[in-house]
């Protein structure tokens, strides 16, 4: 179970006109930590870059993540510049969150200003393969729609992925999103097209997700 983030909208708030909360601070997660049953959250930070590199620089990781591949130095850049990222404000503005097991960063997540007109948000994770199969991406992702849903009020959540990547379809399955859509031959990368598979998620069918969790 995550911490509490906010009073979560209420029904007929689902139905009403888009009221996302913006602006939004990655500050806000640092003076009061999130947590899982096994993890702190926290904004990822300058430097968590070498824990980063551990697994930003693995092929299987890279396989499925449009991330070219980098020397360290540039690795520790590109850690620099999403660390950078602390605000929700316009459209195309992302936040991350470095998950911290045994003070370790095995991953990190995202959330993207999608369209702020429509309350529309977009989350991603990327986790060490070491840390696989362990329900611990599903503990950050879970985290992650509390986030969207209750503290942001959205009104949809998406999240996009590599069409070849079935545990991230499988994540996004358990957390209760539906698939919604395969783009064909959406992207080149490695030498190949790819396919796209896109996953969403309403505010009231979150709501569901977790009254279920709790009858």
């Amino acid at each position: 179970m995550s911490t509490i983030l906010h009073a979560l909208p209420d029904e007929a708030a689902d139905a009403g006109p888009p009221a996302l909360r913006l602006p939004y601070d990655v500050a806000e997660v640092e003076h009061r930590p999130l947590t899982t049953a096994r993890m702190t959250l926290r904004p990822l930070a300058a430097y968590d870059a070498d824990d980063v590199w551990e697994y930003q620089r693995l092929p299987e990781v890279l396989r499925y993540i449009p991330w070219p591949e980098r020397e360290r130095d540039e690795a520790r850049e590109h850690t620099e510049a999403r660390a950078d990222m602390r605000r929700l404000v316009a459209d195309g503005d992302a936040i991350f969150l470095a998950m911290v097991l045994d003070g370790r960063v095995i991953g990190d997540l995202m959330v993207r200003l999608a369209n702020a007109q429509h309350a529309r948000l977009e989350i991603g994770w990327v986790v060490h393969p070491d840390f696989h199969g362990r329900g611990l991406a599903t503990e950050g992702a879970d985290v992650l729609l509390d986030l969207a849903f209750g503290r942001l009020a959205a009104h949809r959540v998406v999240a996009h992925l590599d069409a070849r990547n079935a545990a991230s379809a499988h994540l996004c399955e358990r957390l209760g999103m539906r698939r919604e859509a395969t783009l064909v031959e959406e992207e080149y990368n490695d030498g190949e097209w790819q396919d796209t598979a896109s996953y969403g998620m309403l505010r009231r069918e979150w709501r569901a997700v977790r009254a279920g969790r709790s009858a």
